[in-house]
Formats: C-alpha cells, sequence, structure tokens
C-alpha cells in the first residue's frame, strides 16, 4: 500500500509539474522568418510571429483592458575599436480591445484612429502575428556592401496602460509576454531603377509655309497716241479754235 501510495504520489507531482510547464509556456511569442526586401524608397520587413495568450490576458481582454504590443526593430554595425553602432531604431504599435455592445475584437495599428473588427481573439491575433510592408528603411540610411545587423522582437507593451495597473502587472509574471531579440546579417544591395518607357509624343503637324510673294508687276504706260487724232478730253486748245 505504501508503494502505491508512493507512485499515486508520484504521478500527481508529475502531472502538477507538467501543468505548471505547460501554464508558464502558455503565454509566449516567437518570431519566425524576418526578412528585408528592397523596394523604390528602400527596404521594407515582413515577418511572422507565434503569438500564445494565457487565461490572464484573455479575462483582461474581454473585460474591456485595452492591450498595447510593439514590434522593434533595430539596425546596428559593428566596430572593433568600441560597441555596436546603433544605426536607427523603429517601432510599430498595435491595440488590440473588446467591444461588449458589438461582442467584437478591435485591432489598430499606430496612432490611427481606423480600426478593424474581428468576430474571435484568434482571428485578431493571427492578423496581428503578420507584419508586411513595415517601411523600416529609407535608401539613404544605408550603405550598400556595408554590412549591418538587424534585430527584431515583439512584445506587450505595459509603458502605455493607466500607471495604477502597470504596478501590478509588472509585478506579475502572466503580464511578462515579450520575444527575445531575433538577429540576423543584412548588406544592403545597390538599388538600381529602370528608366520607365516613355512613348513618343506624336508630331504635331505644322501648317504649310506660305507661297512666295509674287514680284511687283511694271505700271502700265500710256499708249501713243497718232498723229491727227482728236484731243483728249480736257487738252489745251490754241486760241484760234483750230
Amino acid at each position: 500500500m505504501r508503494c502505491c501510495a508512493k507512485r499515486f504520489e508520484s504521478l500527481i507531482c508529475g502531472a502538477a509539474l507538467l501543468l505548471f510547464a505547460l501554464t508558464a509556456q502558455a503565454a509566449e511569442i516567437s518570431i519566425r522568418s524576418p526578412q528585408l526586401v528592397a523596394n523604390d524608397d528602400g527596404y521594407s520587413l515582413s515577418a511572422d510571429f507565434n503569438i500564445n495568450f494565457n487565461t490572464r490576458l484573455e479575462e483582461a481582454v474581454n473585460r474591456g483592458i485595452v492591450l498595447y504590443f510593439a514590434a522593434e526593430f533595430e539596425l546596428t554595425r559593428s566596430r572593433w575599436y568600441w560597441f555596436d553602432e546603433q544605426i536607427l531604431r523603429r517601432s510599430k504599435t498595435f491595440r488590440l480591445s473588446y467591444h461588449a455592445l458589438t461582442r467584437q475584437y478591435r485591432l489598430s495599428t499606430g496612432a490611427s484612429s481606423l480600426h478593424q473588427s474581428y468576430a474571435s481573439l484568434d482571428e485578431a491575433l493571427s492578423v496581428m502575428s503578420h507584419v508586411r510592408n513595415w517601411q523600416v528603411l529609407e535608401k539613404d540610411e544605408v550603405k550598400p556592401g556595408q554590412p549591418y545587423l538587424a534585430s527584431l522582437r515583439f512584445r506587450l507593451d505595459l509603458t502605455q496602460m493607466p500607471k495604477t495597473f502597470q504596478v501590478s502587472a509588472l509585478a506579475n509574471r502572466d503580464w511578462n509576454l515579450s520575444s527575445d531579440w531575433l538577429g540576423w546579417n543584412f548588406t544592403p544591395t545597390e538599388l538600381r531603377h529602370e528608366p520607365s518607357a516613355v512613348a513618343p509624343t506624336p508630331a504635331i503637324p505644322t501648317a504649310p509655309a506660305p507661297a512666295p510673294a509674287a514680284p511687283n508687276a511694271q505700271p502700265l504706260q500710256p499708249a501713243p497716241q497718232s498723229p491727227g487724232a482728236a484731243p483728249s478730253v480736257g487738252a489745251p486748245t490754241t486760241g484760234d479754235g483750230k
């Protein structure tokens, strides 16, 4: 009996440890397939996140607490004589909330008041877990051929929540939801733009040039009168009338 009791206790302890492990792993974020894609303005970022909520976070959202998430991108350059040089840092904010009247979850990005509504929390998290075409680098901020280190992480941003809530949230491990920094080597290339094909401008028809003017005609000379012809009207006459 004692042997059976010890085995039963061992099973209970193992189950409790397994349940604790599953609970601890229930809230986590991991990053998959980050990449920088060249475009006309520079480089945009695309990445996928695995976001797993725990029961505490789900209850908080359903009770009307707004959750803020931040995707953070960082670009550094190594220096042999000093610490790595930070070239730039970008951040993108996601706002997740629940509207009790419509029973829908709302998701907005950045400071925009525009949002999209979803029928379930899983749908909202699925959309938030796929970041596409996030412009993080301008073409004049990096040098072609220069090696850099790009890093990315995704986390629950407690700093944007009310101060009274931050104190209790920071002390609770259930609210510690963040991925590790994921880094990869990045070497920009020369961005070349192919000249766009321009359709030839059609020639505008022009009016034919006017023909040169004819030379001026010579004035007509009066025809000579024959002898004995009658004088023309108004011609002077002699005094004797002949």
